[in-house]
């Protein structure tokens, strides 16, 4: 494996805990997806260049998609929690209460 490799699956895996440790805040919950879907983009389309996987050369642009809108939700969603509660703390909001 090579060390290119290994640092973007680091990478991949410190996005993945700081998600896990930082989730007070909105915004820091969605930079870390952003981390973990941008190594996933960056080491899908490592393999299907090293690989010459011809076929699966349109996966990280899927992925990429996926991630553009998944950023688009979420920074939405955080406009209008913030907007509706003044603040971006998780534990703070109580969405199920009408």
């Amino acid at each position: 494996m090579s060390p290119i490799t290994i640092n973007i699956i680091l990478a991949f895996f410190i996005s993945l805990t700081g998600l896990m440790l930082y989730r007070s805040h909105i915004m820091s919950s969605l930079l870390c997806l952003e981390g973990m879907m941008l190594s996933l983009f960056i080491l899908a389309s490592l393999t299907t260049l090293n690989m010459n996987f011809t076929m699966m050369t349109v996966l990280p642009m899927i992925l990429l998609v996926f991630a553009a809108c998944e950023a688009a939700i979420g920074l939405s969603l955080l406009v209008m929690v913030s907007n509706t509660y003044g603040l971006d703390y998780v534990h703070n909001l109580n969405l199920l209460q009408c």
